[in-house]
């Protein structure tokens, strides 16, 4: 594969991946029932369309997908009730909680510049949840929603670091990592199905998004992500997958009629910006996991 190659299917990753908004809000289930059969999907799409994946199981794939379900869940729960930009934008902090978190559960030393990232990423946040809301029929609960986006991001944060974790166990980091993902979206249809009972009809097109959502923007996205990720330079595959959070809001605008308000767009932009000048300016230093080997060079987001 050459590295134009490997370029194109890490954009299609991440353009996959920024269509779990809008795909959410167009389908007429209820989260429950959506999240129940969205993890039932992707968990059987992942293990046939990631080989990877099915060699990578182990009880330590098991401990990380269950924090994989939480974001997974939350991440569904969040776009019911409020708009897409403040969900991506929400769980985009992830790194905040990540950093603080580092130095407990992988004994990682945070350092001034961290800080000063993570003091950043609290400005965009709290524009965010200062945010009142614009209330659109997909999105009637906006501060609930962000609360539970917000969630979200610790939940994505703790997955990341189980998956810095995974990546310091396994031979095949990226099929440990896959595995991971097929066990949380397991969980998700396990947790969610009982209140997703007794189960709606539903349209034809709310089982064609479901099954979208499974395949496509989980399934297809982390098979391009595992053809691409290893042969693209940290910084280029840090700054592709930024695509996601940019483009996310957009499907949502573009099919829903979802204008989110200046503070959310203001508070996004400031994060955005903020992870991509940090992904410049760490490119190159070297970073320690629990075994000293490197961690994955990037990672989806949950919802991915």
């Amino acid at each position: 594969m050459t590295a134009t190659g490997a370029r194109l299917r890490l954009i299609a990753a991440a353009v996959l991946f920024s269509t779990g908004g809008a795909a959410i809000k167009w389908c007429g289930f209820d989260p429950w029932q959506l999240a129940a059969g969205r993890g039932f999907v992707a968990m059987w799409a992942i293990a046939l369309l990631v080989p990877e994946s099915r060699r990578g199981w182990s009880w330590r794939a098991g401990v990380v997908g269950l924090a994989y379900a939480g974001a997974g869940l939350s991440f569904v729960l969040a776009n019911k009730l409020t708009t897409a930009a403040s969900t991506i934008f929400l769980q985009a902090t992830n790194p905040l909680f990540i950093l603080a978190l580092a130095p407990w559960l992988l004994r990682e030393r945070v350092t001034r510049r961290e800080l000063a990232y993570m003091a950043v990423l609290v400005v965009g946040m709290a524009f965010l949840l200062s945010n009142p809301g614009r209330q659109f029929a997909t999105a009637p609960n906006p501060p609930l929603g962000n609360l539970i986006a917000l969630g979200c991001s610790v939940w994505w944060a703790l997955t990341l670091i189980g998956y810095r974790w995974l990546a310091g166990s396994a031979p095949e980091r990226f099929g440990s990592v896959a595995a991971a993902a097929a066990v949380g979206n397991g969980l998700v249809f396990l947790i969610a199905l009982p209140f997703a009972l007794p189960l709606q009809p539903g349209r034809p097109a709310d089982w064609l998004t479901i099954v979208f959502l499974g395949v496509f923007q989980l399934g297809m996205a982390y098979v391009f992500l595992a053809r691409g990720i290893t042969r693209v330079p940290a910084l280029e595959a840090s700054l592709v997958m930024l695509v996601e959070p940019v483009l996310n809001p957009i499907w949502a605008w573009l099919v829903q009629g979802e204008t989110p308000g200046t503070r959310a767009i203001l508070g996004g932009v400031i994060i955005l910006v903020a992870t991509g000048v940090r992904a410049w300016v760490e490119v190159g230093r070297p970073v320690s996991s629990p075994s000293g080997t490197a961690p994955p060079r990037a990672l989806p987001d949950p919802a991915e």
